[in-house]
Protein backbone atom coordinates (compact mmCIF):
# COMPACT_ATOMS: atom_id res chain seq x y z
CA UNK A 1 0.00 0.00 0.00
CA UNK A 2 1.09 3.58 -0.91
CA UNK A 3 1.87 5.38 3.01
CA UNK A 4 1.73 9.42 3.25
CA UNK A 5 2.78 10.52 6.99
CA UNK A 6 1.16 14.01 8.25
CA UNK A 7 0.07 15.10 5.31
CA UNK A 8 -1.88 18.80 6.14
CA UNK A 9 -5.54 19.04 6.20
CA UNK A 10 -5.73 23.23 6.28
CA UNK A 11 -9.07 23.76 8.33
CA UNK A 12 -11.28 27.02 7.39
CA UNK A 13 -9.79 29.00 10.44
CA UNK A 14 -6.36 28.46 8.63
CA UNK A 15 -4.97 25.70 11.35
CA UNK A 16 -3.73 22.80 9.53
CA UNK A 17 -4.43 19.48 11.46
CA UNK A 18 -2.08 16.30 10.09
CA UNK A 19 -2.80 13.08 8.92
CA UNK A 20 -1.57 9.81 7.73
CA UNK A 21 -3.14 8.30 4.58
CA UNK A 22 -2.97 4.50 3.44
CA UNK A 23 -3.86 3.85 0.18
CA UNK A 24 -4.12 1.14 -2.36
CA UNK A 25 -1.20 0.60 -4.59
CA UNK A 26 -2.76 1.21 -7.94
CA UNK A 27 -4.01 4.35 -9.61
CA UNK A 28 -8.23 3.65 -9.54
CA UNK A 29 -10.27 6.03 -7.36
CA UNK A 30 -11.13 4.31 -3.86
CA UNK A 31 -13.94 5.01 -1.16
CA UNK A 32 -12.48 6.36 1.81
CA UNK A 33 -12.49 5.12 5.58
CA UNK A 34 -12.01 8.05 8.16
CA UNK A 35 -11.24 8.21 11.88
CA UNK A 36 -10.32 11.28 13.44
CA UNK A 37 -9.54 11.72 17.24
CA UNK A 38 -6.95 12.48 20.02
CA UNK A 39 -5.21 9.49 20.53
CA UNK A 40 -2.61 10.16 18.21
CA UNK A 41 -2.27 8.65 14.72
CA UNK A 42 1.71 7.88 15.13
CA UNK A 43 0.81 6.13 18.48
CA UNK A 44 0.99 1.98 18.02
CA UNK A 45 -1.51 0.04 19.83
CA UNK A 46 0.57 -2.63 21.01
CA UNK A 47 2.76 0.46 22.59
CA UNK A 48 0.49 2.81 24.22
CA UNK A 49 -2.21 0.05 25.21
CA UNK A 50 0.20 -2.81 25.62
CA UNK A 51 -2.14 -5.11 28.01
CA UNK A 52 -4.89 -4.49 25.75
CA UNK A 53 -3.00 -5.83 22.85
CA UNK A 54 -1.69 -8.92 24.81
CA UNK A 55 -5.34 -10.15 25.74
CA UNK A 56 -6.32 -9.66 22.18
CA UNK A 57 -3.67 -11.58 20.84
CA UNK A 58 -3.19 -14.54 23.76
CA UNK A 59 -7.31 -14.84 23.81
CA UNK A 60 -7.72 -14.72 19.43
CA UNK A 61 -4.38 -15.47 18.44
CA UNK A 62 -5.40 -15.80 14.57
CA UNK A 63 -6.71 -11.98 15.11
CA UNK A 64 -6.21 -9.70 12.08
CA UNK A 65 -5.35 -12.72 9.46
CA UNK A 66 -3.27 -11.97 7.15
CA UNK A 67 -2.18 -9.00 8.78
CA UNK A 68 1.40 -8.20 9.97
CA UNK A 69 -0.34 -5.51 12.27
CA UNK A 70 1.99 -3.14 12.13
CA UNK A 71 0.05 -0.19 11.40
CA UNK A 72 -2.51 -0.44 14.13
CA UNK A 73 -3.70 2.29 16.45
CA UNK A 74 -6.07 2.03 19.02
CA UNK A 75 -9.50 1.93 18.18
CA UNK A 76 -8.93 2.46 14.13
CA UNK A 77 -9.41 0.23 11.48
CA UNK A 78 -6.60 -2.08 10.31
CA UNK A 79 -4.83 -0.14 7.09
CA UNK A 80 -3.64 -3.25 5.99
CA UNK A 81 -6.93 -5.12 5.91
CA UNK A 82 -8.91 -2.58 4.48
CA UNK A 83 -6.60 -1.57 1.99
CA UNK A 84 -6.32 -4.88 0.41
CA UNK A 85 -10.27 -4.69 0.28
CA UNK A 86 -9.76 -1.44 -2.11
CA UNK A 87 -10.35 1.17 0.37
CA UNK A 88 -7.94 4.41 1.29
CA UNK A 89 -7.92 4.95 5.25
CA UNK A 90 -7.03 8.25 6.49
CA UNK A 91 -6.09 8.70 10.29
CA UNK A 92 -6.35 12.30 11.45
CA UNK A 93 -4.83 13.81 14.51
CA UNK A 94 -7.93 16.05 16.00
CA UNK A 95 -7.41 19.71 16.52
CA UNK A 96 -4.41 20.04 20.01
CA UNK A 97 -3.77 16.56 19.97
CA UNK A 98 -0.97 14.58 18.35
CA UNK A 99 0.81 16.26 15.68
CA UNK A 100 -1.76 18.67 15.31
CA UNK A 101 -1.49 21.99 17.21
CA UNK A 102 -4.45 24.61 18.34
CA UNK A 103 -6.99 24.46 20.96
CA UNK A 104 -7.59 20.69 23.11
CA UNK A 105 -11.42 20.58 23.36
CA UNK A 106 -12.40 17.15 23.33
CA UNK A 107 -15.84 16.45 21.21
CA UNK A 108 -16.40 20.54 20.70
CA UNK A 109 -18.44 22.11 18.08
CA UNK A 110 -15.40 23.30 17.01
CA UNK A 111 -13.67 20.05 16.76
CA UNK A 112 -16.56 18.23 15.17
CA UNK A 113 -16.78 21.72 12.51
CA UNK A 114 -12.98 20.42 11.96
CA UNK A 115 -14.38 16.53 11.36
CA UNK A 116 -16.78 18.24 8.02
CA UNK A 117 -13.72 19.82 6.69
CA UNK A 118 -11.82 17.08 6.67
CA UNK A 119 -14.32 14.64 5.67
CA UNK A 120 -14.85 17.05 2.60
CA UNK A 121 -11.20 16.93 1.69
CA UNK A 122 -11.21 13.74 1.98
CA UNK A 123 -13.80 13.34 -0.38
CA UNK A 124 -12.33 15.52 -2.94
CA UNK A 125 -8.75 14.17 -2.83
CA UNK A 126 -7.77 12.80 -6.55
CA UNK A 127 -7.67 9.21 -5.50
CA UNK A 128 -11.34 9.60 -3.70
CA UNK A 129 -14.05 7.89 -5.61
CA UNK A 130 -16.07 11.16 -3.50
CA UNK A 131 -17.80 8.23 -1.00
CA UNK A 132 -16.46 8.79 2.38
CA UNK A 133 -17.30 6.22 5.46
CA UNK A 134 -16.48 6.15 9.10
CA UNK A 135 -15.91 3.73 10.67
CA UNK A 136 -14.32 3.25 14.79
CA UNK A 137 -14.64 2.36 18.47
CA UNK A 138 -16.11 4.82 21.33
CA UNK A 139 -14.42 8.54 20.79
CA UNK A 140 -13.96 7.44 17.03
CA UNK A 141 -17.25 6.84 17.54
CA UNK A 142 -18.85 9.66 19.22
CA UNK A 143 -17.72 12.17 17.12
CA UNK A 144 -19.47 10.24 14.28
CA UNK A 145 -22.76 10.99 15.92
CA UNK A 146 -21.64 14.71 15.61
CA UNK A 147 -20.44 15.30 12.92
CA UNK A 148 -23.02 13.37 11.12
CA UNK A 149 -25.48 16.26 12.39
CA UNK A 150 -23.35 18.67 10.34
CA UNK A 151 -24.00 16.41 6.88
CA UNK A 152 -21.18 16.62 5.05
CA UNK A 153 -21.48 16.32 1.15
CA UNK A 154 -19.60 13.64 0.85
CA UNK A 155 -20.21 11.34 3.89
CA UNK A 156 -21.88 8.23 2.47
CA UNK A 157 -22.01 6.02 5.64
CA UNK A 158 -20.62 5.17 9.09
CA UNK A 159 -20.22 2.56 11.38
CA UNK A 160 -19.97 4.53 15.56
CA UNK A 161 -18.93 1.10 17.32
CA UNK A 162 -19.82 1.72 20.99
CA UNK A 163 -20.37 5.31 20.99
CA UNK A 164 -22.33 7.09 23.54
CA UNK A 165 -24.64 10.16 21.78
CA UNK A 166 -25.78 12.48 24.73
CA UNK A 167 -22.65 14.04 26.17
CA UNK A 168 -24.83 14.20 29.50
CA UNK A 169 -27.07 11.26 29.52
CA UNK A 170 -24.33 8.89 28.38
CA UNK A 171 -21.06 10.14 29.79
CA UNK A 172 -20.72 13.12 32.33
CA UNK A 173 -23.47 12.91 34.70
CA UNK A 174 -25.67 9.54 34.64
CA UNK A 175 -29.47 10.24 36.20
CA UNK A 176 -27.85 13.40 36.96
CA UNK A 177 -24.98 11.97 39.37
CA UNK A 178 -21.33 13.04 38.19
CA UNK A 179 -19.69 9.77 36.69
CA UNK A 180 -16.04 11.54 37.66
CA UNK A 181 -13.80 8.17 37.73
CA UNK A 182 -13.44 7.42 34.32
CA UNK A 183 -12.41 11.16 33.13
CA UNK A 184 -10.07 11.68 35.71
CA UNK A 185 -8.58 8.57 34.48
CA UNK A 186 -9.28 8.95 30.90
CA UNK A 187 -8.18 12.39 30.63
CA UNK A 188 -4.81 12.55 31.26
CA UNK A 189 -3.51 9.14 30.59
CA UNK A 190 -5.08 8.60 26.81
CA UNK A 191 -5.87 12.34 25.92
CA UNK A 192 -2.96 14.58 27.57
CA UNK A 193 -0.24 12.41 27.10
CA UNK A 194 -0.70 13.05 23.47
CA UNK A 195 -1.20 16.62 23.54
CA UNK A 196 0.45 18.78 21.08
CA UNK A 197 3.43 19.74 22.40
CA UNK A 198 4.03 17.46 25.05
CA UNK A 199 7.41 17.10 25.54
CA UNK A 200 7.24 13.92 27.54
CA UNK A 201 5.17 12.72 24.36
CA UNK A 202 5.68 9.42 22.59
CA UNK A 203 7.65 8.69 19.78
CA UNK A 204 5.78 7.77 16.09
CA UNK A 205 8.16 4.72 15.36
CA UNK A 206 6.93 5.10 11.56
CA UNK A 207 7.76 8.89 11.23
CA UNK A 208 10.52 8.48 13.60
CA UNK A 209 9.68 11.86 15.07
CA UNK A 210 7.77 12.81 17.81
CA UNK A 211 4.03 11.92 17.96
CA UNK A 212 3.37 15.42 19.55
CA UNK A 213 4.98 17.29 17.90
CA UNK A 214 7.17 19.56 16.27
CA UNK A 215 5.82 22.60 18.93
CA UNK A 216 7.19 21.95 22.32
CA UNK A 217 5.33 23.56 25.39
CA UNK A 218 5.61 24.04 28.58
CA UNK A 219 3.52 22.66 31.33
CA UNK A 220 1.93 25.71 31.78
CA UNK A 221 1.10 26.49 28.06
CA UNK A 222 -0.12 23.03 27.83
CA UNK A 223 -2.63 23.63 30.88
CA UNK A 224 -3.52 27.20 29.02
CA UNK A 225 -4.28 25.39 25.63
CA UNK A 226 -6.59 22.62 26.15
CA UNK A 227 -9.83 22.08 28.20
CA UNK A 228 -10.83 20.46 31.37
CA UNK A 229 -13.77 17.98 30.84
CA UNK A 230 -14.38 16.94 34.47
CA UNK A 231 -14.39 20.19 35.62
CA UNK A 232 -16.82 21.16 33.49
CA UNK A 233 -19.19 18.38 33.82
CA UNK A 234 -18.75 19.43 37.80
CA UNK A 235 -19.90 22.40 37.54
CA UNK A 236 -22.94 22.40 35.13
CA UNK A 237 -25.14 19.54 37.39
CA UNK A 238 -27.86 20.75 34.65
CA UNK A 239 -28.05 19.66 31.09
CA UNK A 240 -28.10 22.80 29.07
CA UNK A 241 -26.50 24.54 25.98
CA UNK A 242 -22.47 23.08 26.81
CA UNK A 243 -23.84 19.66 26.96
CA UNK A 244 -26.63 19.73 24.05
CA UNK A 245 -23.58 21.22 21.75
CA UNK A 246 -21.74 17.56 21.94
CA UNK A 247 -24.64 15.74 22.15
CA UNK A 248 -26.05 14.06 18.69
CA UNK A 249 -28.97 16.21 16.61
CA UNK A 250 -31.25 13.26 15.78
CA UNK A 251 -33.15 14.77 13.12
CA UNK A 252 -30.07 15.31 11.10
CA UNK A 253 -28.60 12.51 11.44
CA UNK A 254 -29.91 11.13 8.03
CA UNK A 255 -26.35 9.15 6.84
CA UNK A 256 -27.02 5.30 6.53
CA UNK A 257 -25.14 3.88 9.69
CA UNK A 258 -25.14 0.38 11.34
CA UNK A 259 -24.84 1.17 15.14
CA UNK A 260 -22.99 -1.18 17.11
CA UNK A 261 -23.62 -1.64 20.65
CA UNK A 262 -21.56 -3.73 23.45
CA UNK A 263 -24.31 -5.85 26.09
CA UNK A 264 -21.79 -4.83 28.96
CA UNK A 265 -21.17 -1.25 28.57
CA UNK A 266 -23.14 0.43 30.93
CA UNK A 267 -21.77 3.67 31.90
CA UNK A 268 -20.41 5.17 28.90
CA UNK A 269 -21.53 3.78 25.61
CA UNK A 270 -24.31 1.47 24.51
CA UNK A 271 -26.90 3.48 25.83
CA UNK A 272 -25.99 6.04 22.30
CA UNK A 273 -26.45 3.29 19.92
CA UNK A 274 -29.65 2.22 21.09
CA UNK A 275 -30.87 5.76 21.58
CA UNK A 276 -29.58 6.34 17.95
CA UNK A 277 -31.35 3.53 16.33
CA UNK A 278 -34.94 4.45 17.72
CA UNK A 279 -34.38 8.13 16.95
CA UNK A 280 -32.52 9.29 14.20
CA UNK A 281 -33.77 10.16 10.91
CA UNK A 282 -31.99 8.41 9.35
CA UNK A 283 -34.01 5.95 6.71
CA UNK A 284 -31.44 3.70 6.54
CA UNK A 285 -30.09 1.97 9.88
CA UNK A 286 -29.20 -0.77 11.54
CA UNK A 287 -28.28 -1.95 15.24
CA UNK A 288 -26.09 -4.40 16.04
CA UNK A 289 -25.43 -6.29 19.74
CA UNK A 290 -22.00 -7.89 20.79
CA UNK A 291 -20.95 -8.63 24.27
CA UNK A 292 -17.32 -8.85 25.07
CA UNK A 293 -14.45 -6.33 25.65
CA UNK A 294 -14.27 -2.85 24.79
CA UNK A 295 -11.63 -3.17 21.93
CA UNK A 296 -12.53 -7.05 21.03
CA UNK A 297 -15.12 -7.70 18.86
CA UNK A 298 -14.73 -4.57 15.88
CA UNK A 299 -11.58 -6.76 15.26
CA UNK A 300 -12.79 -9.92 15.01
CA UNK A 301 -13.71 -11.53 11.86
CA UNK A 302 -17.43 -12.04 12.51
CA UNK A 303 -17.11 -8.03 13.47
CA UNK A 304 -14.98 -7.07 10.38
CA UNK A 305 -16.88 -8.78 7.92
CA UNK A 306 -20.23 -7.19 8.55
CA UNK A 307 -18.48 -4.20 8.95
CA UNK A 308 -17.08 -4.99 5.16
CA UNK A 309 -20.23 -5.85 3.72
CA UNK A 310 -22.03 -2.45 5.26
CA UNK A 311 -19.43 -0.54 3.55
CA UNK A 312 -19.30 -1.92 0.61
CA UNK A 313 -22.60 -1.47 -0.02
CA UNK A 314 -22.64 1.98 0.64
CA UNK A 315 -19.50 3.04 -0.15
CA UNK A 316 -19.07 0.78 -3.53
CA UNK A 317 -22.61 0.21 -4.18
CA UNK A 318 -22.03 -3.64 -4.09
CA UNK A 319 -25.15 -5.76 -4.21
CA UNK A 320 -24.57 -7.71 -1.56
CA UNK A 321 -27.17 -8.65 0.32
CA UNK A 322 -26.88 -5.94 2.55
CA UNK A 323 -30.45 -4.11 2.30
CA UNK A 324 -31.93 -7.67 3.10
CA UNK A 325 -30.23 -7.50 6.30
CA UNK A 326 -32.17 -7.47 9.19
CA UNK A 327 -32.43 -4.10 10.79
CA UNK A 328 -31.42 -5.55 14.10
CA UNK A 329 -28.78 -8.58 14.86
CA UNK A 330 -28.81 -9.85 18.27
CA UNK A 331 -26.81 -12.21 20.28
CA UNK A 332 -28.48 -13.58 23.02
CA UNK A 333 -25.83 -14.88 25.81
CA UNK A 334 -26.57 -17.71 28.23
CA UNK A 335 -25.03 -17.80 31.32
CA UNK A 336 -21.58 -19.07 31.96
CA UNK A 337 -20.07 -19.12 28.77
CA UNK A 338 -18.92 -16.24 26.60
CA UNK A 339 -20.79 -18.42 23.24
CA UNK A 340 -24.04 -16.39 21.50
CA UNK A 341 -26.78 -17.13 19.59
CA UNK A 342 -27.19 -14.54 16.85
CA UNK A 343 -30.78 -13.46 15.82
CA UNK A 344 -32.56 -11.09 13.42
CA UNK A 345 -35.12 -9.06 14.56
CA UNK A 346 -37.21 -6.75 12.64
CA UNK A 347 -36.98 -3.76 15.25
CA UNK A 348 -35.71 -2.39 18.85
CA UNK A 349 -37.56 -2.84 21.34
CA UNK A 350 -38.84 -6.14 20.28
CA UNK A 351 -42.71 -5.59 19.03
CA UNK A 352 -43.76 -8.76 20.89
CA UNK A 353 -42.22 -8.02 24.06
CA UNK A 354 -44.27 -8.43 27.04
CA UNK A 355 -43.12 -5.88 29.19
CA UNK A 356 -43.76 -7.30 32.74
CA UNK A 357 -44.24 -5.73 36.15
CA UNK A 358 -42.12 -7.01 38.58
CA UNK A 359 -43.22 -5.81 42.32
CA UNK A 360 -40.87 -4.75 45.28
CA UNK A 361 -42.11 -6.59 48.39
CA UNK A 362 -40.90 -5.83 52.37
CA UNK A 363 -39.55 -8.73 52.40
CA UNK A 364 -36.97 -8.32 49.98
CA UNK A 365 -38.85 -10.41 47.00
CA UNK A 366 -39.75 -9.27 43.69
CA UNK A 367 -43.50 -10.44 42.81
CA UNK A 368 -45.57 -9.98 40.11
CA UNK A 369 -48.25 -9.33 42.21
CA UNK A 370 -47.89 -5.66 44.28
CA UNK A 371 -48.22 -5.91 47.96
CA UNK A 372 -51.50 -5.43 49.46
CA UNK A 373 -50.09 -4.00 52.58
CA UNK A 374 -48.14 -0.76 52.75
CA UNK A 375 -44.73 -1.33 54.04
CA UNK A 376 -40.99 -0.21 53.50
CA UNK A 377 -37.13 -1.20 53.22
CA UNK A 378 -35.07 1.13 54.64
CA UNK A 379 -31.11 1.35 54.12
CA UNK A 380 -27.87 3.05 54.86
CA UNK A 381 -27.11 5.15 51.48
CA UNK A 382 -23.42 4.81 51.84
CA UNK A 383 -23.47 1.67 53.71
CA UNK A 384 -25.40 -2.14 52.29
CA UNK A 385 -27.75 -2.19 49.46
CA UNK A 386 -30.45 -3.71 49.38
CA UNK A 387 -31.34 -6.51 47.48
CA UNK A 388 -34.86 -7.60 45.77
CA UNK A 389 -35.09 -11.30 44.59
CA UNK A 390 -37.60 -13.42 42.46
CA UNK A 391 -39.08 -16.75 42.91
CA UNK A 392 -37.06 -19.22 40.58
CA UNK A 393 -38.12 -18.94 37.14
CA UNK A 394 -40.42 -21.32 35.84
CA UNK A 395 -39.13 -22.14 32.51
CA UNK A 396 -36.20 -20.40 30.23
CA UNK A 397 -36.78 -16.73 30.12
CA UNK A 398 -35.16 -14.16 27.36
CA UNK A 399 -34.77 -10.95 28.81
CA UNK A 400 -34.33 -8.23 25.71
CA UNK A 401 -34.55 -4.54 25.73
CA UNK A 402 -34.76 -1.79 27.51
CA UNK A 403 -35.75 -1.56 31.40
CA UNK A 404 -36.88 0.85 33.75
CA UNK A 405 -38.29 0.91 37.30
CA UNK A 406 -40.68 2.93 39.35
CA UNK A 407 -40.03 3.61 42.97
CA UNK A 408 -41.49 5.92 45.89
CA UNK A 409 -38.83 6.96 47.75
CA UNK A 410 -38.18 9.21 50.93
CA UNK A 411 -34.74 10.14 52.39
CA UNK A 412 -33.86 11.80 55.77
CA UNK A 413 -31.82 14.24 53.78
CA UNK A 414 -32.88 16.72 51.09
CA UNK A 415 -31.54 14.33 48.14
CA UNK A 416 -30.90 10.97 47.34
CA UNK A 417 -29.01 9.64 45.00
CA UNK A 418 -30.04 5.70 43.62
CA UNK A 419 -27.98 2.93 41.85
CA UNK A 420 -30.23 0.45 40.29
CA UNK A 421 -28.59 -3.29 39.13
CA UNK A 422 -29.70 -6.15 37.60
CA UNK A 423 -28.79 -9.35 38.43
CA UNK A 424 -29.44 -12.97 38.33
CA UNK A 425 -28.43 -15.78 40.57
CA UNK A 426 -27.99 -19.49 39.56
CA UNK A 427 -29.69 -22.18 41.99
CA UNK A 428 -26.80 -22.60 43.09
CA UNK A 429 -26.27 -18.83 44.37
CA UNK A 430 -23.48 -18.58 41.70
CA UNK A 431 -24.10 -14.53 40.34
CA UNK A 432 -24.36 -14.23 36.37
CA UNK A 433 -22.25 -11.65 35.00
CA UNK A 434 -20.13 -11.19 31.78
CA UNK A 435 -16.98 -10.01 30.77
CA UNK A 436 -17.58 -6.13 30.02
CA UNK A 437 -16.51 -3.52 28.07
CA UNK A 438 -13.96 -2.56 30.89
CA UNK A 439 -14.91 -4.76 33.58
CA UNK A 440 -14.32 -8.07 33.80
CA UNK A 441 -17.55 -9.41 35.88
CA UNK A 442 -20.47 -6.75 34.51
CA UNK A 443 -23.64 -7.48 35.32
CA UNK A 444 -26.72 -7.14 33.40
CA UNK A 445 -28.09 -4.18 33.23
CA UNK A 446 -27.43 -0.77 35.32
CA UNK A 447 -29.09 2.38 35.96
CA UNK A 448 -29.31 5.46 37.80
CA UNK A 449 -30.75 8.69 39.24
CA UNK A 450 -31.09 11.69 41.42
CA UNK A 451 -33.94 11.61 43.16
CA UNK A 452 -33.83 16.27 42.86
CA UNK A 453 -33.54 15.17 39.32
CA UNK A 454 -36.57 13.34 38.95
CA UNK A 455 -38.42 15.91 36.48
CA UNK A 456 -39.68 13.68 33.53
CA UNK A 457 -39.64 15.21 29.90
CA UNK A 458 -43.64 14.06 29.27
CA UNK A 459 -42.62 14.45 25.29
CA UNK A 460 -39.73 12.24 25.51
CA UNK A 461 -40.36 9.42 28.08
CA UNK A 462 -41.69 6.34 27.36
CA UNK A 463 -43.34 3.23 29.99
CA UNK A 464 -39.74 1.29 29.27
CA UNK A 465 -37.49 4.53 28.74
CA UNK A 466 -37.90 7.53 30.71
CA UNK A 467 -36.55 10.43 29.98
CA UNK A 468 -35.78 13.18 32.45
CA UNK A 469 -35.38 16.90 31.58
CA UNK A 470 -32.43 17.36 34.04
CA UNK A 471 -33.28 21.18 33.57
CA UNK A 472 -33.88 22.17 37.30
CA UNK A 473 -33.47 20.93 40.56
CA UNK A 474 -36.45 19.84 42.76
CA UNK A 475 -35.07 19.09 46.25
CA UNK A 476 -36.81 16.47 48.66
CA UNK A 477 -38.40 17.24 51.75
CA UNK A 478 -37.45 14.86 54.50
CA UNK A 479 -39.45 12.13 54.89
CA UNK A 480 -42.25 13.09 52.15
CA UNK A 481 -42.32 10.19 49.44
CA UNK A 482 -41.69 11.05 46.21
CA UNK A 483 -42.18 8.62 42.56
CA UNK A 484 -39.27 8.29 41.04
CA UNK A 485 -38.80 6.46 37.43
CA UNK A 486 -35.47 5.69 37.05
CA UNK A 487 -34.35 4.23 33.32
CA UNK A 488 -32.37 0.80 33.08
CA UNK A 489 -29.80 0.43 30.43
CA UNK A 490 -30.75 -2.51 27.80
CA UNK A 491 -29.69 -5.93 28.51
CA UNK A 492 -30.17 -8.81 26.38
CA UNK A 493 -29.93 -12.62 28.68
CA UNK A 494 -31.29 -16.22 28.13
CA UNK A 495 -32.13 -17.61 31.65
CA UNK A 496 -32.82 -21.03 32.42
CA UNK A 497 -35.51 -22.19 34.73
CA UNK A 498 -34.39 -22.22 38.03
CA UNK A 499 -32.51 -18.97 37.75
CA UNK A 500 -33.56 -15.94 39.97
CA UNK A 501 -33.51 -12.39 38.69
CA UNK A 502 -32.77 -9.57 41.28
CA UNK A 503 -32.92 -5.88 41.97
CA UNK A 504 -30.11 -4.05 43.55
CA UNK A 505 -30.70 -0.99 44.95
CA UNK A 506 -28.07 0.92 46.45
CA UNK A 507 -27.12 4.83 47.96
CA UNK A 508 -23.84 4.19 45.70
CA UNK A 509 -21.94 2.39 42.96
CA UNK A 510 -22.21 -1.05 42.28
CA UNK A 511 -19.08 -2.64 43.58
CA UNK A 512 -18.21 -6.60 44.34
CA UNK A 513 -15.99 -6.31 47.58
CA UNK A 514 -12.54 -8.12 45.88
CA UNK A 515 -11.36 -6.31 42.74
CA UNK A 516 -10.68 -8.47 39.79
CA UNK A 517 -8.90 -7.12 36.62
CA UNK A 518 -6.72 -9.96 34.30
CA UNK A 519 -5.84 -6.72 32.26
CA UNK A 520 -4.11 -4.28 35.16
CA UNK A 521 -5.61 -1.50 33.31
CA UNK A 522 -8.26 -0.97 35.98
CA UNK A 523 -9.42 -1.57 39.27
CA UNK A 524 -12.96 -3.47 38.65
CA UNK A 525 -15.63 -4.55 40.68
CA UNK A 526 -18.27 -5.16 38.69
CA UNK A 527 -19.09 -1.11 37.17
CA UNK A 528 -15.44 -0.97 35.85
CA UNK A 529 -14.34 2.88 35.78
CA UNK A 530 -17.35 4.41 35.52
CA UNK A 531 -17.69 5.46 39.73
CA UNK A 532 -19.54 8.46 40.59
CA UNK A 533 -17.71 9.48 44.09
CA UNK A 534 -16.99 12.42 44.25
CA UNK A 535 -16.89 14.46 47.13
CA UNK A 536 -18.61 17.53 45.71
CA UNK A 537 -21.06 16.45 43.23
CA UNK A 538 -22.30 13.97 46.40
CA UNK A 539 -21.34 15.74 49.63
CA UNK A 540 -22.02 12.83 52.55
CA UNK A 541 -24.16 15.60 54.44
CA UNK A 542 -26.71 15.39 51.65
CA UNK A 543 -26.42 11.82 49.89
CA UNK A 544 -25.44 10.01 53.00
CA UNK A 545 -28.42 10.02 54.25
CA UNK A 546 -31.04 7.06 55.12
CA UNK A 547 -33.16 6.00 52.05
CA UNK A 548 -36.59 4.37 52.02
CA UNK A 549 -38.05 2.50 49.89
CA UNK A 550 -42.22 2.03 49.91
CA UNK A 551 -44.34 -0.68 48.64
CA UNK A 552 -48.39 -1.43 48.69
CA UNK A 553 -51.24 0.07 47.22
CA UNK A 554 -50.50 3.79 47.44
CA UNK A 555 -46.65 3.26 46.69
CA UNK A 556 -46.74 -0.13 43.97
CA UNK A 557 -42.39 0.11 43.46
CA UNK A 558 -41.66 -2.31 40.33
CA UNK A 559 -39.36 -3.27 37.95
CA UNK A 560 -40.26 -3.24 34.38
CA UNK A 561 -39.02 -6.50 32.35
CA UNK A 562 -38.91 -6.95 28.79
CA UNK A 563 -39.82 -10.72 28.55
CA UNK A 564 -39.73 -12.12 25.21
CA UNK A 565 -42.56 -14.77 24.80
CA UNK A 566 -40.78 -18.19 24.57
CA UNK A 567 -43.05 -19.69 21.85
CA UNK A 568 -41.78 -17.09 19.37
CA UNK A 569 -38.33 -15.88 20.42
CA UNK A 570 -37.11 -19.14 20.60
Amino acid sequence: MIIERDVPIEMDDGIVLRADVFRPEDTHQVPVIMAKGPYGKGVPFQDAYAAQWRWLIQTHPDLLAGSTRSHLTWETVDPEIWTDWGYAVVRVDSRGAGRSPGFLDPQSPREIRDFYEAIEWAGTQPWSTGKVGLNGISYYAITQWLVAGLQPPHLAAMIPWEGAADAYRDKARHGGILSNTFQQAWFPRQVVAVQHGNTSGPTDPWLGESATGPERLSEEELAANRADPLQAALTRPLDDETYRSRSADWPRVTVPFLSAASLAGHGLHPRGNFEAFTQAASAHKWLELHPGRHEEWFYLTEGMELQKRFLDHFLKEEDNGWDRQPPVLLRLRRPFTTGTEARGEAEWPLARTAWTNTYLSADLTLGLQPSDTASEVAFDALGEPVTFLSAPLEAETELTGPLAATLYVSSSTGDADLFLTLQAFAPDGREVHFPGTIDPATPLAQGWLRASHRKLDTRKSLPYRPYHTHDELQPLTPGEIYELQVEIWPTCIVLPAGFRVALQISGHDFERPTPDDPTGAWIARGSGPFLHNHPEDRPASVYGGRTTLHTGPDAPSRLLLPVIPASEGA
